[in-house]
């Protein structure tokens, strides 16, 4: 089973598709999208393992971190990390944009990815990847340490869950809007026996 959305917000334009593993009903990865007091905070979070358990995990760690966007991004996965002792655990990426200084706070923890695609030709690294620590948020949580990055308008951040080989990079059209971007990506490198998602966002810069 398979779904596909594509939104404008004030600072992006995002795109989201996602695929449920064969045999199961829902799926367990979710995301979030939610402005905060500065710009913008997002997330994917894939529970452990499969069908409805897996799914009741990460919409608890989507709860928690839609209950306290504004938070920075390392108190925001110890909340989760607390939140879902007890629960199989889960696995996230957390995206942090900061519309008043057009920066990135970014953070992995567990088998997560999170790309950063710039624009701009004359940017080196033109690829950046996000920041991974092992672990499973209710189990295990290593020690924490953000990155924070200068980004650009035209900037695209992806966020994807283990379900999607990681070898997309160079196999789309960055001018693409970020939900056929999210469509391709799903499509083409689902591994096919697990859950996959795939969130796309595009930076369109402050306007303040």
């Amino acid at each position: 089973m398979k779904s596909s959305l594509s939104r404008v917000l004030p600072l992006v334009e995002y795109g989201v598709s996602s695929v449920t593993a064969e045999g199961q009903i829902e799926s367990g990865d979710s995301f979030l999208v939610t402005p905060i007091q500065d710009g913008l905070l997002l997330a994917v979070v894939d529970g452990a393992g499969h069908g409805a358990e897996a799914a009741k995990t990460s919409r608890l760690a989507i709860e928690t971190l839609y209950q306290h966007a504004d938070e920075d991004v390392i108190p925001l996965i110890r909340r989760c990390h607390e939140r879902l002792r007890g629960s199989r655990g889960a696995v996230l990426g957390v995206m942090c944009i900061h519309g008043l200084d057009s920066t990135l706070t970014w953070l992995g923890v567990g088998n997560v990815e999170g790309v950063l695609l710039r624009d701009s030709p004359s940017v080196n690294p033109r690829v950046e990847a996000m920041r991974l620590r092992p672990g499973v948020a209710g189990y295990r949580l290593p020690a924490l340490q953000v990155v924070r990055t200068p980004i650009a308008p035209g900037d695209l951040l992806i966020l994807l869950t283990d379900g999607i080989r990681h070898d997309f990079v160079h196999e789309f059209s960055s001018g693409d809007q970020p939900g056929k971007i999210a469509e391709y990506i799903s499509s083409n490198f689902w591994r096919g026996v697990d859950d996959g998602l795939v969130l796309v966002a595009r930076y369109l810069g402050s306007t303040q």
